[in-house]
């Protein structure tokens, strides 16, 4: 396994953003040698990382035989682009030392929950803005992810949001309404937005299940792919569901929703096929 800190860096950026990689060996005794990567975007409503939507996720899906890397993204009191650009530049590190790490370059998809899902989506949607390949210097295509896996994500600035995450990530201009719709997430898609598997519990008490709801119409108005599962049990934050994710609270066990990774990997399996 090839564990390794690796420095977010841009131009003109001086934060302190990184990605911590879990990633496979190359062997001759394997015949994969490209592997797909999920990049991981942990939750916190942009004031904190979540260590129960950070390594145990990477290693769920490593056990599937994909590479994975938790992007530490920067929070309050940065406020936006700044996390955009920190997600944007992890995937083009990535993408351009994919022979280093045997990376398949075209079968990246990014995860994120909670308001990390937040994060993950805009750079789904935002990928090829030019406030993201001026500052880069990519093409408009390159930095295009092959999907995007949302857990109970904060979508909207609308009358569903999360207000804590938005308030964070916008600071001084949380009220500024211009720029509330704009990094709503419903609002950003475009015939090239990627598929998006997403999922949610229906009485979610912190993030209303409305933010999946807006976010699947949305999709389907532009005829994007999506697979969505809205399951009717379990608050907020569940990670995994199930034992490896447990909270102090103890109360995160929800063995319907803990189907959710079992069913976003035929999905990958779906839009990858084979690994080998």
């Amino acid at each position: 396994m090839i564990n390794k800190i690796i420095p977010i860096s841009y131009e003109g950026y001086n934060g302190c953003g990184n990605s911590e990689t879990f990633f496979f060996k190359d062997s001759p005794e394997i015949c994969i040698h490209k592997r797909p990567l999920v990049l991981i975007c942990p939750g916190g409503g942009y004031e904190f990382l979540s260590d129960r939507e950070g390594e145990s996720i990477a290693f769920k899906f490593n056990s599937f035989g994909y590479h994975a890397a938790i992007i530490n993204y920067s929070v309050a009191p940065a406020t936006y682009p700044t996390q955009l650009l920190e997600v944007s530049a992890a995937v083009k590190y990535f993408k351009d030392h994919a022979e280093e790490y045997h990376i398949d370059p075209d079968r990246i998809v990014i995860y994120g929950a909670s308001a990390g899902a937040h994060a993950a989506a805009d750079y789904a949607t935002g990928y090829f803005r030019d406030e993201v390949t001026s500052v880069l210097k990519v093409s408009r295509d390159y930095l295009r992810p092959a999907g995007m896996i949302l857990a109970y994500p904060v979508i909207t600035s609308g009358e569903f949001a999360h207000r804590g995450s938005f308030d964070n990530l916008l600071g001084e201009l949380k009220n500024d309404k211009k720029m509330l719709d704009y990094v709503s997430i419903e609002n950003r898609i475009t015939k090239e937005t990627p598929p998006a598997f997403i999922w949610h519990t229906f009485p979610d008490g912190c993030v209303p299940v409305e933010n999946s709801l807006l976010l699947a119409e949305a999709m389907k108005k532009q005829d994007i792919p999506f697979e969505l599962h809205i399951f009717p049990s379990g608050d907020h934050g569940l990670g995994l569901a199930d034992e490896i994710t447990l909270s102090p609270n103890r109360t995160e066990i929800n063995r319907g929703a803990a189907q959710w990774i079992d069913l976003c990997r035929v999905w990958l399996n779906n839009i990858f096929g084979p690994l080998a």
